[in-house]
């Protein structure tokens, strides 16, 4: 892939599903491209499609029509197998839920994806990564025992332990007080800088979208506009 090329490309995504009413169009005729290393925030109403969207373009979810490429790569020219690898190289995932292994203590939660990745340092890669963001005292901390910023700090340190090409973000300061959110998204963006990651932000809250370079706002399934913002 050259530096010019999008490192995300969705191509008249569809998304569609039937219910008790008939069939719910969820996107409808999505299409965008971001660059390497851009900040993309993703914003609409709850229920405008714009987590499905996310779940879509991590090849976590199938759209009904168009597709996503990653890298250059179709994700849906692969199968479950092939797209879970891509994932594990190319991708990171902070949500708003922490998704934190409950019986794993912080060290060992950064470190599992790094252990399946088969990396010989995975400890002491993941011990690194949690003093980065300031929880070197907590490394035997199990989840329970941490607050919700530690927890989140827990998250971005196993995001990023791995330098995905990509992180995907769904509300991740959904679940916090808005003082620990804002440290929590001044410690996002400064680990975004630090590894020159394309960041792709689902967010309800306009404040944050508008620290990305661009927007992409979703209404009933449909891009209602994009804003492009001054470097």
């Amino acid at each position: 892939m050259s530096e010019t090329s999008p490192i995300i490309a969705v191509e008249q995504l569809c998304k569609s599903v039937a219910d008790s009413t008939g069939t719910l169009h969820i996107l409808r005729n999505i299409n965008f491209a971001v660059p390497p290393r851009a900040t993309v925030a993703i914003v609409g109403a709850s229920g405008s499609g714009k987590s499905t969207l996310l779940s879509i373009i991590a090849g976590l979810d199938t759209p009904t029509s168009g597709t996503v490429r990653l890298a250059g790569q179709d994700l849906f020219a692969l199968n479950e197998d092939e797209r879970a690898a891509l994932r594990a190289r190319q991708i990171g995932f902070v949500f708003q839920s922490f998704q934190l292994m409950a019986n794993l203590t912080a060290l060992e939660n950064v470190m599992l994806p790094l252990e399946l990745a088969n990396r010989r340092d995975a400890r002491q890669a993941a011990r690194d990564m949690l003093e980065h963001v300031g929880l070197g005292q907590r490394l035997s901390h199990y989840p329970k025992l941490l607050s919700g910023g530690e927890q989140q700090r827990v998250a971005l340190a196993r995001a990023f332990v791995v330098q995905p090409s990509v992180l995907l973000a769904d509300e991740p300061t959904g679940s916090l007080d808005f003082a620990t959110g804002e440290t929590i998204m001044e410690l996002m963006f400064r680990l975004n800088r630090e590894q020159g990651t394309t960041l792709v932000l689902v967010t309800h809250d306009r404040a944050i979208a508008e620290r990305c370079e661009s927007s992409i706002t979703i209404e009933a399934g449909q891009v209602a506009s994009e804003v492009r913002r001054a470097a």
